[in-house]
């Protein structure tokens, strides 16, 4: 993985509003000191590593990524707290059934083929009555405010699947993933983050980022320059405005 990309992430998971996200997922899992915990879909480490924290010296965090190279990051950013860094397919974890108290899925469930069979991979590792935390974006949600009428719906067209996953409604849909499922005792928190000028979007949404190369806008002619003209004198007039809704779903894995 580029350092560009790895640089984006970092800089996403240090933004107040994705802290702010997670802070209500990390009340909506409890994790416990002793308990199991799996990160699917685990980045460079970061949560795994706050999670780790959370469940102390006598429990574990199994840190689970798709890429090898954001796995081998992840090792090498280790600070020697009880996490165990794996390479692996959320739809096709490799582990036994009912081997964690607990799991932590953030915004990876947009990016997978079959969501549905990820929770049903996450609901079967997890024990009876353990905690499953989904955090997912809602790309339908995204506003913007302060540029001309219009002018972001038309961007959006062209852009979405492109910067936005195909899933782009995936965080509303949580709640009812894991219904079908079988989990009970559900909790469903949509977060909105506000963004309140390009320079705090940029960091988040990729289609206010004037760093983001001209190449993989998917605009025609003259509109991204269009865009970004206007997004800059809102933010220079101070009327720039953008909001994502996140959502946090919570549920408990069941009897067998």
């Amino acid at each position: 993985m580029s350092e560009i990309v790895l640089d984006a992430l970092t800089a996403m998971g240090r933004h107040p509003e994705i802290q702010r996200v997670r802070r209500v997922a990390f009340d909506s899992l409890g994790p416990r000191p002793g308990q199991r915990l799996l990160d699917a879909g685990s980045g460079s480490g970061d949560v795994a590593r706050m999670l780790a924290g959370m469940v102390g010296g006598s429990g574990e965090v199994l840190a689970v990524d798709y890429s090898a190279s954001l796995t081998a990051t992840a090792i090498d950013r280790h600070d020697g707290s009880n996490v165990r860094y794996l390479t692996g397919d959320v739809c096709a974890l490799d582990l036994p059934d009912d081997c964690v108290d607990g799991v932590w899925c953030e915004r990876v469930l947009q990016h997978v083929d079959d969501a549905d069979r990820a929770i049903g991979e996450l609901a079967r590792v997890t024990r009876p009555g353990g905690r499953i935390c989904l955090v997912d974006t809602d790309w339908g949600s995204l506003a913007f405010d302060g540029m001309p009428t219009g002018l972001g719906e038309v961007v959006m067209a062209h852009v979405r699947g492109h910067f936005t996953p195909k899933q782009h409604d995936m965080g509303r849909t949580l709640r009812r993933r894991l219904v079908a499922a079988g989990l009970t005792r559900l909790s469903a928190t949509p977060v909105t983050c506000f963004f309140a000028t390009p320079e705090s979007a940029a960091v988040v949404l990729p289609m206010v980022n004037p760093e983001v190369p001209v190449e993989v806008w998917a605009t025609p002619p003259g509109l991204r320059d269009e865009w970004l003209a206007c997004v800059e004198a809102a933010g220079a007039s101070g009327t720039f405005l953008a909001v994502l809704t996140i959502w946090v779903v919570t549920g408990t894995v069941p009897g067998r």
